[in-house]
This record gives C-alpha cells, sequence and structure tokens, in this order.
C-alpha cells in the first residue's frame, strides 16, 4: 500500500425535514444547520500524511473530478438519507471507487447497499484502526461487525474542523456523552450506543472548545447527546464548572443547545448551571400528554408529572424548550389529535416536532410490530411525511387525517403566532452571551419584514407579535424576529409535504 491515499469523505444530501430549517436558513445565507460531526471525526481517526476532502452534499455538489481523486471513498448517512445514501454509492460504482461505509445508516441496515467495498460499523474509534491495519496489510474484510465493547470516549479525537468552512452553517457540534438509560420502545439509540451513559473528559471537552473557538466561531454550538444529562452528577461537579469558567474567560462566545429528558426541570441546580453556561435551547421528547400512551412506549420518565409545569419551569429559567410529539401508538384515544394541540399550545413550546410514529429497524417496536405481522414497509425515516410502515390500531385513515389537522392547526399562522407569545410571556433569558450581531443578521431582519411582514398571509400575525414585542418584551425582540422566520419553513415545509402527498395518492 503506498504511504499516502486520498480519501473523499461524503455526506449525502438530506430531503426537506422539520430539522433542515432549510426555508429559514435562506434568510441568514447559511447552506445547513449542522456539519457532519462523524465523519469530520473519522477524518481525525485516519493517518495524518492522508491527504483529506469532505464534501457534504447539504452544502455543496459532489462533482465527478472529486470522485475520481480519491483512491477511497468514506460515506457515513443516517436513516433519512438512505435514499440519497444510494444515488452516491450507485454514482461512485460507475466511477469505479472503492467505498467505505459506516455509521447509524448503514450499522442498521447494511445488507441493503450493493457496490460498497467494505463496512466499518458501530463506533468508529473501535472498529476504523482494525480496518486500517488490514488495508495495510493488504487483506481488508469485507464486513466489521459493531464491537462487543463500547469505545472510552476519551478515545475520540477532536474533529477535523479543517475540512470545512464554518460560515456555512448555521451552529457548529459537540459531543460529551453517548449512550442512554432509557428504554423508549420506538427508540434505536441504545442499540447504537448502549444503555450505558459513556462521557468524554472536562479536559477533551475544554479542549474540543478551544478548538472551535480557534476557527473564530462566535454562535450557536449544539451538543450532540442523546440525553446530555444523562450523568448529572459528573454534570454538575465536573463539567458544567469548567464551561462555566472558560466561557466566562473568553466573554461567553457561544451560545449552547442540546437534548435532554424533562428530569432537568426536576433539578434546579442543574438547571440553573446549565443556564450560566450559556445553554439556551433543550430538545425534550414529550411524546404524549396521554398517560396509557406513555406506558406503551416506555416513556417513565414522563409519568405522573405535570408536563406543562415542568416545561415552563425550564423556560422561566431561561432555557427555551423544544419538544418531540408523537401520534399512532396503539393506545391514543380518538381525542388524542386535539389533546396534542391543546398541550403544545398552553405549553409553549414553538418548535414542536410532532410526528406520526414509526417502527424503525432493530428497534422493539419494530421486533412487537413484526411479530403481530403489522409491518408493512420500511420506514422512510421522515415521521412527518404522512406515511406509515405499520397498520395502526387506530386506522390509517383516521390517523394520517388527524395527523394533517394537528400540523395545519398548530402551524397556521393564528395559532403559530399566539404560541410565540406564549413563550416569550414566560422565558426569562440569561442575556450574558457575546454573540456580535452580524451584517447578515440585519439583511435576515429586513427580508422577514419583506416576505412576512408584506407578502405573506403572516403579515397581520407578524406586526401584531412585531410591536407587542417592541411594547412587552423588548429584550426579546431579535428572538421574536428568528422564531417568526422559523414559523415561515415550518409553514412551507408542511405545505410542500401536503402537495407531495396528494400527488402521490
Amino acid at each position: 500500500m503506498k504511504a499516502t491515499k486520498k480519501i473523499l469523505l461524503i455526506y449525502p444530501e438530506y430531503p426537506e425535514t422539520f430539522w433542515s430549517f432549510k426555508h429559514a436558513l435562506r434568510f441568514v445565507f447559511k447552506k445547513a444547520t449542522v456539519p457532519p460531526l462523524g465523519l469530520l471525526t473519522v477524518a481525525s481517526l485516519l493517518p495524518e500524511e492522508w491527504e483529506k476532502k469532505l464534501i457534504d452534499m447539504n452544502v455543496s455538489p459532489l462533482k465527478n473530478k472529486d470522485i475520481t481523486w480519491a483512491d477511497y471513498i468514506f460515506i457515513s448517512a443516517i436513516s433519512i438519507q438512505k435514499k440519497a445514501a444510494i444515488n452516491v454509492i450507485y454514482r461512485c460504482h460507475l466511477l469505479g471507487a472503492t467505498i467505505v461505509a459506516g455509521g447509524p445508516l448503514f450499522t442498521i441496515q447494511y445488507n441493503d447497499f450493493e457496490h460498497v467495498k467494505h463496512f466499518v460499523l458501530g463506533e468508529a474509534e473501535n472498529n476504523l484502526p482494525k480496518f486500517l491495519f488490514d488495508l495495510q496489510n493488504g487483506h481488508p474484510a469485507k464486513v466489521y461487525p459493531p464491537s462487543e465493547t463500547w469505545v472510552n470516549l476519551d478515545r475520540s479525537p477532536v474533529p477535523a474542523w479543517e475540512l470545512i468552512k464554518p460560515d456555512k452553517y448555521a451552529s457548529l457540534s459537540i459531543q460529551y456523552c453517548r449512550g442512554c438509560p432509557y428504554d423508549c420502545e420506538f427508540c434505536d439509540i441504545s442499540t447504537l450506543y448502549g444503555h450505558k451513559v459513556r462521557t468524554k473528559s472536562t479536559s477533551a471537552i475544554l479542549n474540543e472548545l478551544e478548538k472551535i473557538y480557534a476557527q473564530g466561531w462566535r454562535d450557536q454550538v449544539f451538543f450532540v447527546d442523546d440525553n446530555f444529562i444523562g450523568n448529572k452528577r459528573k454534570l454538575k461537579t465536573e463539567v458544567l464548572p469548567a464551561i462555566i469558567s472558560w466561557n466566562t474567560e473568553k466573554k461567553h462566545p457561544f451560545q449552547f443547545n442540546t437534548q435532554t429528558s424533562i428530569e432537568l426541570a426536576d433539578d434546579e441546580n442543574l438547571l440553573h448551571m446549565m443556564v450560566e453556561a450559556g445553554f439556551n435551547k433543550v430538545f425534550i421528547g414529550i411524546e404524549s400528554p396521554d398517560e396509557q400512551s406513555l406506558t406503551e412506549c416506555n416513556k417513565a420518565q414522563n409519568k405522573n408529572r405535570d408536563l406543562i409545569a415542568s416545561i415552563k419551569k425550564i423556560q422561566r429559567a431561561g432555557i427555551q424548550v423544544q419538544g418531540g410529539f408523537i401520534v399512532g401508538f396503539d393506545n391514543d384515544p380518538q381525542t388524542i389529535f386535539d389533546t396534542q394541540v391543546k398541550f403544545i399550545q398552553e405549553s409553549g413550546i414553538v418548535t414542536a416536532m410532532v410526528g406520526l410514529l414509526h417502527a424503525f429497524p432493530r428497534t422493539k417496536l419494530h421486533q412487537r410490530l413484526t411479530n403481530e405481522k403489522r409491518i408493512i414497509k420500511e420506514s422512510s425515516g421522515d415521521n412527518t411525511d404522512f406515511s406509515l410502515n405499520f397498520i395502526p390500531k387506530m386506522g390509517h385513515e383516521t390517523l394520517v387525517n388527524g395527523y394533517r389537522r394537528i400540523m395545519n392547526t398548530i402551524y397556521s399562522p393564528k395559532k403559530y403566532y399566539e404560541r410565540v407569545k406564549i413563550f416569550l410571556k414566560e422565558f426569562q433569558p440569561q442575556l450574558n452571551q457575546n454573540i456580535p450581531l452580524k451584517g447578515k443578521n440585519l439583511i435576515a431582519f429586513m427580508r422577514s419584514i419583506f416576505y412576512l411582514g408584506i407578502i405573506k398571509n403572516t403579515r397581520v400575525h407578524y406586526w401584531k407579535l412585531f410591536f407587542w414585542t417592541i411594547f412587552h418584551r423588548p429584550r426579546l425582540f431579535k428572538l421574536s424576529i428568528t422564531l417568526s422566520i422559523y414559523g415561515f419553513h415550518f409553514q412551507q415545509l408542511f405545505s410542500t409535504k401536503k402537495m407531495q402527498t396528494a400527488l402521490t395518492r
């Protein structure tokens, strides 16, 4: 094997989804929400002397000359990118490329992909060195199955930030932990990363923050952890105090967001430490206000509590709650659609990701429905596309029509702007961040006036919120405009999805 190899790392394009924020990103000249952190980490695991390029197809096109330049193509993806990944693999195959695939999509469904020469499955820190050793010795295997042991995360290197242009993204990313202690029936996180919460050392986190800071980045940083508060003791005694100290020393260059369980509301010390560290947004899987449905999906941490009171406690502390909701559980009553709408409006969760239940491969839900002979097709990976991959007890038409009614209601201009106002009344931000106001922010503001305040059917609601914020919550004016722009994305997204659904009936 030659001492030097040319490696092209490819991240396939996302379809237009709830979290793509495609229509909102145009206001601020961004191409994607976050960079492909997994591939950037893989790049750092490769020999330093190898030449590397990364093409994130959400940011820039993949050209034939990029493919033919490379000795090896490394590709990673998640389930929603499956169709795009198949297209990329076939295109690389036609050009004679040698393809190495890994990441969540391939770990769970690697048998579905032709033309991939090597699969490096599971956590890259475990299996990639084995592949590289075999490659060096001239006998690489077809499949490197997931290891039986989980990775010590301090073996995970700093991502190769030099391979991307940070200004193309709305946020940069960092990973602190893997694994989730819970066992929700519909979720595959514990299959991919285990139940035990594994964490990086405090020094490793500070080192990664320094590397991001050195890129000149002064904006949002997303902790990609599936449950950031999985190890509360270490967070409170080691990690958050260190981040607070680092952020203070650097004059608060970052705002952080992440994913947590609702139990964040139960620990006031942890909640206030996260705020002091610079966290201003969390995504929480609420799933359902119905206790029987929570029992069905084994979401025990959400049961026997006033969910709305918990949400408002987090908001009043200075953290915006983004919520995940699901309809389609066997125990969902016929009233669940109206109940979900009422809950979302009263909670003031502006960014409410409501999805139809999907049975993803290698989840307990998929296994149960397979045993009950209710699986009808593979999941698309997009639970907002008005499709189902199983036979629901409620009946297909009732469920899909009810779901459509939820989305038409909560993302109608009237209900959406009402919800923004409810949230802004509760929200008590800690405005200690030093994020500079950029020219793109002013342009985004002017675009919001033009599109949302003049052209679109949101104009009456836009101006009502505009002036209400100025007179009642002027410190939240920038956030108010940002949420108005998010609303534009959601309304455009579901308008497109409804049209696509109608065309495929």
